[in-house]
């Protein structure tokens, strides 16, 4: 009988299984024989293969050993796992990694994907006090984040385009030298060829087209994704009349920014101000 095949795009658990059956098949072996090797039934194999069971951490850190991939499979089950994050987030998430462009737009704190560790621990502690997720939630958060940051520093990285709004660099986040240490980290960044950054100002008023976070992510396949916030959930956009419409918004408000320099500008004067 034919294998069936899965669309590793349309989710992490088809991601994962796809890429399963892709290190199998590369080393000549059936679903019988890797069942062998990491001592599961073949017919576990055929339903985490087609998307349909999910995978346990056990399994993921088995198949790591089986193919000799580091914590391949181990991220990837993060990815499903993903019960301290958003609605929406994990499947963002495999998108992301393997995105050929990213456009970002935040507009009340520094995107994950440039947060430092102190940052991120300052903004999650003060959700723990506030009862809105637990230790080990936050906990798992920062782990998900630095693993997200690695794509930062691949030999090809996407190209990463965000606009921060203002707000994101005057709202103090740990304390006053913390809050340096992120701007000095946004400098960083944005010296990186790969990677521009860009303040919407507050004189951008009422024409600021996004009141949530927003992503554009530019497919291998050509196509193009968008993933959005609110407070409760996150949602993966594939329908391209309204992804169409985001791109649109997101080129106007790139023209409203300040531009290269003069954001890196704002983001020394307001370290310096800090200092």
């Amino acid at each position: 009988m034919a294998e069936q095949e899965v669309d590793p795009s349309s989710s992490p658990l088809a991601r994962f299984g796809a890429e399963l059956r892709r290190s199998r098949r590369a080393r000549g072996w059936s679903q019988t024989d890797l069942a062998q090797r990491m001592g599961y039934s073949n017919t576990l194999i055929s339903y985490v293969e087609r998307g349909q069971r999910k995978s346990t951490k056990h399994f993921a850190v088995k198949a790591d050993s089986v193919f000799d991939t580091g914590q391949t499979y181990y991220e990837l089950w993060r990815r499903i796992d993903g019960a301290s994050l958003l609605e929406g987030f994990p499947e963002f998430m495999d998108a992301e990694a393997r995105c050929k462009r990213l456009r970002i737009f935040y507009p009340t704190i520094v995107p994950g994907i440039f947060q430092l560790p102190e940052y991120s621990m300052a903004f999650f502690s003060a959700a723990v006090l506030r009862g809105a997720i637990t230790q080990t939630e936050a906990d798992e958060r920062l782990e998900i984040m630095a693993s997200r940051q690695q794509l930062l520093d691949r030999r090809k990285p996407p190209a990463i385009h965000a606009i921060l709004d203002e707000s994101c660099l005057v709202r103090i986040m740990g304390g006053a030298q913390v809050m340096a240490k992120q701007l000095a980290r946004l400098e960083e960044l944005a010296a990186r060829p790969s990677i521009t950054i860009q303040v919407s100002p507050f004189s951008v008023g009422e024409h600021l087209p996004f009141s949530f976070p927003v992503m554009l992510l530019d497919m291998p396949d050509r196509s193009i994704l968008g993933y959005a916030e609110s407070y409760a959930r996150g949602h993966l956009e594939r329908n391209q009349r309204t992804v169409a419409a985001w791109d649109s918004e997101y080129d106007q408000l790139q023209m409203e920014a300040l531009p290269k320099a003069a954001s890196l500008e704002f983001f020394r004067k307001a370290r310096e101000e800090l200092s």
